[in-house]
């Protein structure tokens, strides 16, 4: 018994100074919203504006509802819209059929994007979900799970 007691205690040390950082060392990337005056701002909705109009057949400009980055990661919740600022016409889209069959949950776009080097990229995206999709993106693409707490 005793044994198992300074086996436990020596464990205990050893992941105590494996998770705790040491003074002086760089602190924990931290998930930060990206606001208006942001330059990656700009830099990550760039980035996704091609790919979510290439989806809808047609130019779009966003309504940020979210947009969040956590180190090279990045999260955005947006609702596309034309570039006279109207609502996109679903029925006009290759989503058009799930529109139909009530699986198109409105216009909301929730997309991850990773930048490596200098450039933001696309790693996925889903157009009007019926469910939590972006919750699987942790274990799908290695990002960060904290960039999706509280997300919606």
């Amino acid at each position: 018994m005793r044994m198992i007691g300074k086996i436990a205690a020596m464990a205990s040390i050893v992941i105590g100074s494996v998770a705790t950082p040491s003074v002086g060392a760089a602190p924990a990337t931290v998930v930060r919203n990206i606001g208006v005056g942001d330059p990656q701002r700009r830099a990550v909705l760039d980035a996704l504006r091609p790919e979510i109009a290439r989806d809808l057949g047609q130019p779009v400009q966003f309504v940020v509802r979210a947009l969040r980055v956590q180190g090279d990661w990045a999260f955005a919740h947006v609702v596309p819209q034309t570039t006279a600022g109207d609502a996109i016409d679903f029925t006009r889209t290759r989503h058009a059929e799930r529109l139909r069959a009530g699986m198109l949950d409105g216009p909301d776009v929730y997309a991850l994007l990773q930048r490596t080097g200098s450039a933001w990229r696309v790693r996925d995206f889903v157009v009007g979900p019926t469910d939590v999709a972006y919750l699987a993106w942790p274990d799908a693409h290695g990002a960060p799970p904290a960039l999706f707490e509280g997300a919606d």
